[in-house]
């Protein structure tokens, strides 16, 4: 009873991912449905952390975080103007009225959009903390609830696209659904990719060959039906590279894996007839907005002009010609937008955070499922360079769970406790004592 008891934390996070992946997918601001999430997800994981655990929070990661969160509380402190001045043009100073009187400006140009990112990330930062002083059993146990998310929307896609090419639902949530229950069908796309991983990894160490690879096989159709180009090529690109990077250990050989590969270079064909459809990138495109953000980090490297003001500092920045009706929300390159909005620390933290996730590779080789959510992190992280999946709740909280499978100290401490294990005869009984251990 006392076992069952203790799991509790396991299925309340597991509903906050379950849920993120329901309601999060728009991309819009003050969406009531990503404060509930947020809302959430820091009350599970006060509730969780509050609870002794026996597994340690690495500290390179969790000084990372604090400098992130430190940064974003920094940006929205009245500072004396002089620290500000000459550091950014004049017309992004922001207004002295906010703060009394003259002689002090905030870092960021929009307080109230850096507070809400600052909420957004403070609710990330507090489940993947969470999930890290789970149980390795735990863990592993919140990857149903993901693939349970990843269903609901892929039935939603599917049933989309049988009944019309541009079919879009509103009035559901707060934002229009066009693709699965997401607002993008690049984010749509997204979520499709991320989980090719963990079906390869349940196909093969689970003992699920068959319904791994229906899953498979499902999942990129859906990748070509959703019309992302990023999209089909990395979900082509990580479907390779799951196959080979987790079958080195796996029992499946052969036939199995030879069928695969016969079934991508099929998929590959209608990938390339996809792709070819398109314009790769018109005039007015990502190529002319990453030029226009890199002239606004140019002019803001020191601070940033605050997460969350974007949009309204890249107007500053936007050419005549290239003013139309719609207007650019994103860089569609989450890199640069991040530079462009927090400025040096900002890059500087992205650093840090490759350099702590490259050392971890050397660690997780041994462990499929970590090798799989690291597969997933590496290609969303790519994905961010021609778009902005971060942006959205559902894809924030599922980077946090993969970081927290990869960065959890569970599994690398069972490797070792297994590895000090040996095989002796005791009397004609087969033991396992530890190495040094006398027999």
């Amino acid at each position: 009873m006392s076992d069952r008891a203790s799991e509790w934390d396991k299925y309340v996070l597991g509903l906050v991912l379950f849920l993120s992946l329901l309601i999060g997918g728009g991309t819009a601001s003050g969406l009531y449905t990503d404060t509930l999430i947020e809302v959430g997800a820091i009350i599970s994981a006060a509730a969780v952390l509050s609870q002794t655990s026996g597994q340690k929070i690495p500290q390179s990661v969790l000084w990372l975080l604090i400098f992130a969160v430190a940064w974003l509380i920094l940006q929205i402190v009245p500072l004396p103007a002089g620290v500000l001045i000459g550091s950014r043009p004049e017309v992004l100073l922001g207004d002295p009225s906010l703060v009394g009187e003259s002689g002090f400006r905030f870092v960021s140009v929009g307080v109230g959009r850096t507070i809400e990112c600052l909420l957004y990330l403070a609710a990330l930062a507090a489940f993947f903390l969470s999930v890290l002083r789970l149980r390795t059993e735990q863990v592993q146990g919140l990857l149903p609830f993901f693939l349970m998310g990843v269903i609901c929307n892929g039935l939603a896609g599917a049933i989309q696209y049988s009944l019309s090419d541009d079919i879009v639902i509103e009035g559901l949530l707060p934002f229009t659904i066009t693709a699965g229950l997401f607002a993008n069908q690049n984010h749509f796309a997204a979520l499709l990719f991320v989980s090719i991983p963990f079906v390869v990894y349940y196909g093969l160490f689970r003992g699920h060959l068959v319904s791994g690879s229906l899953g498979l096989v499902t999942l990129l159709l859906l990748l070509l039906a959703a019309g992302s180009r990023a999209g089909v090529l990395i979900g082509l690109a990580i479907t390779v590279l799951s196959i080979v990077f987790l079958s080195a250990r796996s029992k499946v050989r052969g036939l199995s894996v030879l069928a695969i590969f016969i079934a991508l270079s099929v998929y590959t064909i209608g990938a390339w007839t996809k792709i070819d459809a398109d314009a790769i990138d018109p005039a007015f495109g990502r190529r002319e907005f990453a030029r226009t953000t890199v002239e606004g980090i140019q002019d803001n490297l020191a601070t940033g002009v605050g997460f969350g003001n974007f949009q309204k500092a890249y107007q500053i920045y936007e050419k005549e010609e290239m003013i139309f009706k719609k207007y650019v929300n994103h860089a569609h390159n989450d890199y640069l937008e991040m530079a462009f909005e927090g400025g040096i620390p900002a890059i500087i933290l992205m650093v840090l955070y490759f350099v702590t996730l490259g050392i971890a590779l050397y660690r997780i080789r041994s462990d499929p499922l970590q090798k799989a959510a690291f597969l997933s992190v590496f290609f969303l992280l790519i994905h961010s360079l021609v778009d902005y999946p971060l942006r959205t709740e559902a894809l924030a909280m599922t980077f946090a769970y993969m970081n927290a499978i990869i960065f959890h100290k569970g599994f690398s401490d069972r490797l070792a406790q297994k590895n000090k294990l040996i095989e002796v005869d005791h009397n004609g009984d087969k033991l396992f004592v530890p190495i040094g251990t006398s027999s």
